[in-house]
């Protein structure tokens, strides 16, 4: 049985896979990936699941292993501005 601690929203999901959240909404109706809704308001959630096989598949590293933190976020750091 799938839980809802077993989904991320589309900034969990796009900071997983460090790319913008308008990439994975492109890819949503593209195809590429499988966006569920939330049955309350309807917001995009994707599997974790899905996400590591997509990662996979595209052999962008070792899915099970990416982010950090209970919602799977991995962080990123930006260079300062001079």
């Amino acid at each position: 049985m799938v839980k809802i601690s077993d989904f991320m929203t589309v900034g969990e999901a796009s900071a997983y896979l460090c790319v913008s959240k308008d990439s994975l909404r492109r890819w949503d109706r593209a195809g590429k990936l499988t966006a569920r809704r939330h049955p309350a308001n309807g917001y995009r959630l994707y599997l974790k699941a899905e996400l590591d096989k997509f990662l996979s598949q595209f052999g962008l590293g070792d899915a099970p292993s990416r982010g950090t933190g209970s919602a799977g976020k991995k962080q990123r750091t930006r260079k300062k501005s001079r």
